[in-house]
């Protein structure tokens, strides 16, 4: 959709006599909706300077021009379009992204990322060079005419109020050169060097008629998108699957076929606890249903385990542009209805009702995602509910399926693939933590090592020797601790401290979204928001004070947990209104966090818990434990009888 477009002189004509801002308020309203007053007052300052640029004979006066591009399925818009011919009659079209900004601070360890001015405040955002080269990307990846007609896309970015500092600007830092390379960025005073890019490719005028293409080009995977994806994931043994995983995998590719051949709404739900393989099903149909030319993505309410698949995926992460492909839960909030073929919703108990930073956007992120695709995929496992906002269920699923008159398909995968593949285990801690009494109480299988420190920093010393061998072993931690906002890029500055052992630690920095795999940044401690719908060989968790035991119960105590943790945002409200509902869901958090928790190693945990009792009581369950396999003379699976001379138990 294309909020303005005419020929180069339609828009001289326009800028010139006063006529373009109302003609493009006009448009967006009746096509998008509400204009606020900051959009128009951009619109009026930038179309002046392109107005200055396009004012050139050599431009063809019959060159097209278009003005805010929605790109399809997606929510993003491409501010400016030049399109024609170039020196050899190809198909061309310039892409400028158009910036207000004067100011920009680098970000130290996120990829393309800075900082800048927005309403009053600092913020992060993409650097304007990789912003208008990953709108480039989107298109070519998924417009069949752009594809098929072979049209030349060329990103630029144009900072018009922009001046360089002397002696190293941060916005063309050699951090940023791959991008800038990819898309140059003009500045002010560059009107003359954005013009003779323009030039360069725009030598005969189309009558709009590339413009028209990219407009009505029906949307389908590229063959290059696709061979990129099979690369990535051919040999990566962590994306294998097996046993359960391909029976759901085949299930949800005859569910596809189906919603596309009948355009009949389905819905698929997969139950599954932690390890049972849900994040590495749904990366294969991520690739698998793109092969198939199906507009398919994948969908999580938290950004680590988008980014950290996506990052796993790529050989060279700057070089591969399939970022696209993952997406945050409110990206569908004004979605037309169908809009993409399959949806695939990864940790979907963490979907919130409402989106935005303000939680003020949108209706319901569930109803959003069913109403925007053919086929909707739900991996779900409701006891990992760990905010009074997470809203995922799979009654709630079932509501608005129902309202969509969508077919509901369930499925359930067992297998596991955590914990040395022991189901037993899961229900051990299920049984420690009171969550609910299972028939483990005293067993499970296989060699799984599961420790008990007294001391913190031995914890930390364990974990960060096995660390050593392949990356895989991180330290996360209750969220009983403030994360300073001074330090959160400081690794200096420790948030975690427990002054009896001299224990001093950061969160992970808010520069990385990848903490999981980062290759530093077992230095740090992550939290249930970093974590949840990941693995590690070995997870090391310390417990806060906001899980104790007491009177011969484990218990929890909401007052304990850190200021800046929003998990419990709005509780006191709850309290007041229906205290004893309250204090419950307050305690099932608490108690699901660290279910959570204590379920990301593959081969380990090790704990270390504030709560001396607590530490008592979680020792004698292994005694209990110990007892019950010499009671019963099974071959002893556990470390925790060798560490019984460390001091470990």
């Amino acid at each position: 959709m294309i909020v303005y477009e005419a020929t180069k002189e339609e828009f001289l004509h326009d800028v010139f006599e006063d006529q373009l801002v109302q003609n493009i308020c006009n448009n967006f309203r009746a096509k998008i909706g509400h204009v606020n007053e900051r959009e128009i007052r951009a619109w009026d300052n930038s179309m002046q300077y392109m107005y200055r640029v396009l004012n050139d004979d050599e431009i063809p006066n019959n060159a097209g021009v278009a003005i805010e591009f929605k790109i399809p399925h997606t929510s993003k818009r491409v501010d400016f379009l030049i399109s024609g011919l170039d020196h050899q009659k190809n198909d061309s079209v310039v892409i400028v992204e158009l910036k207000q900004w004067d100011r920009v601070e680098k970000v130290v360890g996120k990829e393309a990322i800075v900082k800048t001015v927005m309403n009053r405040y600092m913020v992060e955002t993409t650097h304007p060079s990789y912003q208008a080269w990953s709108y480039a990307s989107l298109i070519q990846d998924y417009n069949e005419n752009v594809q098929t007609e072979q049209i030349q896309l060329y990103p630029c970015a144009y900072l018009h109020n922009y001046m360089l500092r002397k002696g190293g600007d941060p916005l063309v830092d050699p951090a940023y050169q791959y991008y800038i390379e990819q898309a140059p960025v003009f500045l002010k005073g560059d009107a003359a060097k954005l013009r003779s890019f323009i030039k360069r490719y725009v030598k005969y005028g189309d009558n709009k008629e590339n413009i028209y293409k990219i407009e009505k080009g029906r949307i389908r995977p590229s063959k290059s998108l696709q061979d990129s994806l099979n690369k990535m994931l051919k040999g990566n043994r962590e994306f294998i699957m097996i046993d359960d995983q391909k029976v759901v995998y085949e299930t949800a590719l005859q569910l596809a076929s189906e919603a596309v051949r009948t355009n009949q709404k389905h819905i698929l739900i997969v139950e599954g606890g932690p390890g049972t393989g849900k994040s590495v099903l749904a990366i294969n149909l991520l690739v698998e249903l793109t092969n198939r030319h199906l507009v398919c993505q994948y969908v999580t309410k938290n950004s680590a385990p988008r980014k950290v698949y996506a990052r796993k995926l790529k050989q060279d992460f700057r070089k591969n542009h399939i970022d696209n492909l993952f997406t945050s839960s409110g990206s569908y909030i004004n979605a037309p209805l169908n809009e993409l073929d399959v949806l695939i919703v990864d940790e979907a108990h963490r979907l919130n009702e409402k989106s935005g930073v303000y939680q003020n956007l949108g209706e319901n992120q569930i109803k959003e995602i069913i109403h925007a695709a053919k086929l909707a995929i739900f991996f779900i496992d409701e006891r990992q509910r760990v905010t009074l906002r997470d809203i995922g269920s799979v009654q709630m699923i079932e509501r608005f399926a129902d309202e969509y008159d969508a077919k509901i398909t369930k499925t359930t995968l067992q297998s596991q693939f955590r914990c040395n593949g022991s189901d037993g285990y899961l229900a051990w801690i299920d049984d420690v933590l009171q969550i609910r009494e299972t028939a483990n109480a005293d067993y499970f299988d296989l060699q799984y090592d599961f420790r008990v420190y007294s001391d913190p920093n031995e914890l930390r010393v364990a974990i960060e020797k096995l660390n050593e061998i392949n990356n895989k072993s991180r330290i996360v931690a209750g969220y009983c601790w403030d994360w300073i906002k001074e330090g959160k890029n400081d690794p200096n500055v420790h948030d975690i401290v427990i002054p009896e052992h001299s224990f001093y630690m950061s969160w992970n920095l808010g520069n990385s979204e990848t903490w999981a795999i980062d290759e530093h940044s077992v230095k740090q401690a992550g939290c249930i928001h970093t974590c949840q719908g990941l693995e590690f060989d070995y997870v090391g968790v310390i417990i806060g004070d906001d899980l104790i035991y007491k009177d011969g119960k484990v218990q929890t105590d909401y007052t304990k947990r850190a200021k800046t943790d929003q998990s419990l945002k709005g509780l006191k409200k709850m309290i007041k209104e229906d205290p004893e509902e309250a204090l419950k869901q307050a305690d099932d958090i608490i108690r699901n966090t660290y279910r959570t928790l204590l379920t990301r190693g593959q081969k380990g945990c090790f704990v270390y818990c504030t709560n001396k009792e607590l530490e008592l009581y979680l020792k004698n369950r292994l005694q209990r434990l110990e007892r019950s396999y010499k009671e019963n003379e099974f071959t002893q699976p556990l470390s925790i009888v060798a560490e019984e001379k460390k001091g470990y138990l």
